[in-house]
């Protein structure tokens, strides 16, 4: 049985879908981008910020179901314009923790909101 999981720490959602849904051991997140959980707007900053965010985002939704990044077992990195992988990669490598997550990282044609970064995660509980 699939559970959704919410965080009021982490941005609400804008259409029908859940921040992460839960099922047996396994919680799939939902992409974050920089949003302020508080104003519904993006961070000021540009990337780094924006990524600092969503990576906070992301922490918010994980302590929701009871996890930590810890527990994330695979990432996916959408980029809006990949001469920005760099600096998301030093932000990325400084706020995840080793063994660090499977991860692939791709640029896309846009993000919502003119979001330049957007961070989805899949995590597993340990038994």
């Amino acid at each position: 049985m699939k559970k959704a999981i919410h965080s009021h720490a982490a941005p609400a959602v804008a259409g029908p879908y859940s921040q992460a849904i839960e099922i047996g051991e396994w919680v799939f997140c939902s992409g974050q981008i920089g949003l302020d959980p508080a104003s519904g707007k993006l961070v000021e900053g540009g990337v780094e910020a924006q990524a600092h965010r969503a990576l906070q985002n992301l922490r918010e939704v994980l302590h929701a179901a009871g996890l930590v990044v810890d527990d994330v077992i695979k990432t996916t990195i959408f980029l809006a314009d990949m001469e920005d992988f760099a600096a998301v990669n030093r932000i990325y490598g400084a706020e995840m923790v080793s063994p660090y997550p499977a991860r692939s990282t791709v640029q896309v044609a846009a993000l919502p909101l003119g979001a330049r970064v957007e961070i989805e995660a899949i995590a597993r509980r340990h038994s």
